[in-house]
């Protein structure tokens, strides 16, 4: 594992607080929220996009391949995945470490008539998929703040699953992706991270590096969120 000389800053471990304890307190049972012009069901446990920006901003950035396959590692609400299905992917597959957010990715997908076209599993970043699998486009919107010497569990296992979501110590999630996406995808195939200025890039720069990958920024969400601005990269293949 390649560590950052520098660690978390203390701001975004704040932010990543703040959003765990806000979803936690604020959704206790099942609800509903309107994103990207749907209506789309929420339960407890599952990182609430209504609190946070990214989900919309990365949606709405994403080239989703239209008539191709497309993974989601990480679904949580089902935002992005369901998404993806509407815009006329041909094959969608999600991921999610999270019983909850797998179940609540089903409930979405069903509420906009869309189970028959997408393929649910539950496991960490790759786990569950057959190792055959291969596809046009691969998505994290990946727990970007390095949660450091605030990584330890909660006993709390609502708490803990939305930090999940948010926290990820050490970068161990973000190699696995890195280390496992090379052979889940197509010839042309193409790998893509959700990331933000409140995460370590010059960790993920060496284990991109690492792992034979160049950084690319398809977009960023500038003046979107005072304080935070999110960004699209893609992970490139050194050969290319």
């Amino acid at each position: 594992m390649v560590s950052s000389g520098t660690g978390p800053s203390k701001g975004a471990v704040v932010r990543g607080t703040w959003l765990v304890s806000s979803t936690a307190a604020g959704v206790t049972e099942p609800t509903t929220f309107q994103l990207q012009g749907r209506q789309w069901d929420l339960l407890p446990g599952v990182f609430a996009p209504t609190y946070c920006a990214s989900t919309g901003f990365f949606t709405e950035s994403i080239p989703f391949p239209v008539g191709g396959s497309f993974l989601e590692v990480g679904s949580g609400a089902g935002v992005t995945t369901v998404t993806a299905a509407a815009k006329g992917c041909a094959r969608v597959v999600a991921t999610d470490i999270s019983a909850a957010a797998v179940e609540n990715t089903r409930l979405n997908a069903a509420r906009h008539g869309l189970s028959d076209r997408i393929e649910l599993y539950l496991g960490d970043v790759f786990d569950g998929l057959e190792p055959e699998e291969r596809f046009d486009l691969i998505f994290w919107n990946s727990p970007f703040i390095d949660s450091g010497a605030d990584g330890r569990p909660v006993h709390d296992d609502t708490r803990q699953r939305l930090r999940q979501a948010v926290f990820d110590p050490g970068y161990r999630a973000h190699e696995r992706y890195l280390a496992g996406a090379g052979a889940r995808l197509t010839a042309a195939g193409r790998l893509l991270l959700g990331f933000s200025d409140l995460g370590d890039r010059d960790m993920l720069r060496r284990l991109a590096t690492g792992a034979g990958y160049r950084i690319s920024t398809l977009r960023t969400s500038g003046d979107l969120v005072r304080g935070i601005d999110y960004q699209l990269l893609e992970l490139v293949p050194d050969d290319q």
